[in-house]
Protein backbone atom coordinates (compact mmCIF):
# COMPACT_ATOMS: atom_id res chain seq x y z
CA UNK A 1 0.00 0.00 0.00
CA UNK A 2 1.21 3.43 -0.51
CA UNK A 3 0.04 6.22 1.71
CA UNK A 4 0.08 9.86 1.26
CA UNK A 5 -0.17 12.63 3.12
CA UNK A 6 -2.01 15.58 2.52
CA UNK A 7 -3.58 19.23 4.23
CA UNK A 8 -0.27 20.55 5.96
CA UNK A 9 0.10 24.36 6.31
CA UNK A 10 1.01 27.19 8.37
CA UNK A 11 -1.90 27.98 10.73
CA UNK A 12 -2.10 30.49 14.01
CA UNK A 13 -2.37 29.30 17.14
CA UNK A 14 -5.95 28.29 18.57
CA UNK A 15 -6.92 27.55 15.06
CA UNK A 16 -7.98 24.30 13.46
CA UNK A 17 -6.13 21.87 10.26
CA UNK A 18 -7.36 18.99 8.23
CA UNK A 19 -5.02 16.64 7.00
CA UNK A 20 -5.73 13.50 4.97
CA UNK A 21 -4.25 10.03 4.25
CA UNK A 22 -5.24 8.52 0.92
CA UNK A 23 -4.17 5.29 0.77
CA UNK A 24 -3.48 3.78 -2.91
CA UNK A 25 -2.85 -0.03 -4.60
CA UNK A 26 -5.20 -1.57 -1.39
CA UNK A 27 -8.13 0.13 0.51
CA UNK A 28 -8.23 0.96 4.11
CA UNK A 29 -10.84 -1.40 5.01
CA UNK A 30 -7.79 -3.51 5.14
CA UNK A 31 -5.77 -1.71 7.72
CA UNK A 32 -6.06 -0.01 10.79
CA UNK A 33 -3.93 3.36 10.55
CA UNK A 34 -1.76 5.11 12.45
CA UNK A 35 -1.08 8.80 12.65
CA UNK A 36 2.81 10.34 13.69
CA UNK A 37 4.28 13.07 14.07
CA UNK A 38 8.22 14.37 14.09
CA UNK A 39 9.02 17.59 15.45
CA UNK A 40 12.29 19.80 14.44
CA UNK A 41 15.28 17.69 16.04
CA UNK A 42 12.94 15.56 17.95
CA UNK A 43 11.98 11.56 17.75
CA UNK A 44 9.02 10.27 15.61
CA UNK A 45 6.19 10.31 17.97
CA UNK A 46 2.97 8.53 18.06
CA UNK A 47 -0.82 10.52 17.45
CA UNK A 48 -2.93 8.14 17.71
CA UNK A 49 -4.62 5.17 15.73
CA UNK A 50 -8.05 4.19 14.10
CA UNK A 51 -9.09 0.19 13.85
CA UNK A 52 -10.28 -1.24 10.72
CA UNK A 53 -13.64 -0.96 11.52
CA UNK A 54 -13.08 2.93 12.01
CA UNK A 55 -14.95 2.52 15.18
CA UNK A 56 -11.98 2.12 17.80
CA UNK A 57 -9.32 5.12 18.07
CA UNK A 58 -6.49 5.53 20.68
CA UNK A 59 -4.70 8.99 20.99
CA UNK A 60 -1.94 10.42 23.03
CA UNK A 61 -2.10 12.22 25.98
CA UNK A 62 -0.47 15.46 24.11
CA UNK A 63 -3.45 15.61 21.72
CA UNK A 64 -6.42 13.38 23.39
CA UNK A 65 -9.62 16.18 23.74
CA UNK A 66 -7.94 18.41 20.71
CA UNK A 67 -7.13 15.68 17.78
CA UNK A 68 -10.04 13.31 16.14
CA UNK A 69 -8.99 10.44 13.55
CA UNK A 70 -11.75 9.60 11.14
CA UNK A 71 -12.06 7.46 8.20
CA UNK A 72 -14.23 7.15 4.63
CA UNK A 73 -13.36 3.87 3.28
CA UNK A 74 -15.43 5.02 0.47
CA UNK A 75 -12.78 7.25 -0.50
CA UNK A 76 -9.96 5.02 1.21
CA UNK A 77 -9.37 8.22 3.02
CA UNK A 78 -8.27 8.78 7.24
CA UNK A 79 -8.48 12.12 8.19
CA UNK A 80 -6.70 13.60 11.43
CA UNK A 81 -8.71 17.05 12.73
CA UNK A 82 -6.93 19.16 14.51
CA UNK A 83 -7.97 21.83 16.43
CA UNK A 84 -7.04 24.52 19.49
CA UNK A 85 -3.46 23.77 17.61
CA UNK A 86 -0.20 24.74 19.76
CA UNK A 87 2.99 26.38 18.84
CA UNK A 88 4.25 22.50 19.93
CA UNK A 89 2.28 20.80 17.77
CA UNK A 90 4.46 22.10 14.68
CA UNK A 91 6.00 19.35 12.80
CA UNK A 92 5.88 16.90 9.97
CA UNK A 93 2.95 14.47 10.28
CA UNK A 94 2.26 11.11 9.06
CA UNK A 95 0.16 8.25 8.33
CA UNK A 96 1.12 4.59 8.66
CA UNK A 97 0.26 0.92 8.98
CA UNK A 98 1.73 -2.58 8.83
CA UNK A 99 -0.33 -5.69 8.15
CA UNK A 100 -0.78 -7.25 11.61
CA UNK A 101 -1.34 -3.57 13.33
CA UNK A 102 -5.03 -3.63 14.69
CA UNK A 103 -4.96 -0.32 16.50
CA UNK A 104 -5.90 -2.34 20.00
CA UNK A 105 -3.57 0.20 21.60
CA UNK A 106 -1.78 3.31 21.33
CA UNK A 107 0.70 3.03 18.08
CA UNK A 108 4.20 3.08 18.04
CA UNK A 109 6.80 3.97 15.05
CA UNK A 110 8.95 1.28 15.09
CA UNK A 111 5.94 -1.00 14.52
CA UNK A 112 5.05 0.16 11.26
CA UNK A 113 5.84 -0.93 7.87
CA UNK A 114 4.46 1.30 5.49
CA UNK A 115 4.53 5.40 5.68
CA UNK A 116 3.80 7.86 3.92
CA UNK A 117 6.10 11.11 3.11
CA UNK A 118 4.12 13.33 5.43
CA UNK A 119 2.69 16.44 5.73
CA UNK A 120 4.42 19.93 7.57
CA UNK A 121 2.18 21.47 10.34
CA UNK A 122 3.39 24.83 11.39
CA UNK A 123 1.76 26.50 14.39
CA UNK A 124 2.93 30.41 14.42
CA UNK A 125 2.53 31.54 18.31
Amino acid sequence: VRLVESGGKLVQTGGSLRLSCEAFGDTFDDYAIGWFRQAPGKEREGVGCISLSGETTYYYDSVKGRFTISTNNAKNTVYLQMNNLKPEDTAVYYCATEGAFTCSGLPAPYAMAYWGKGTLVTVSS
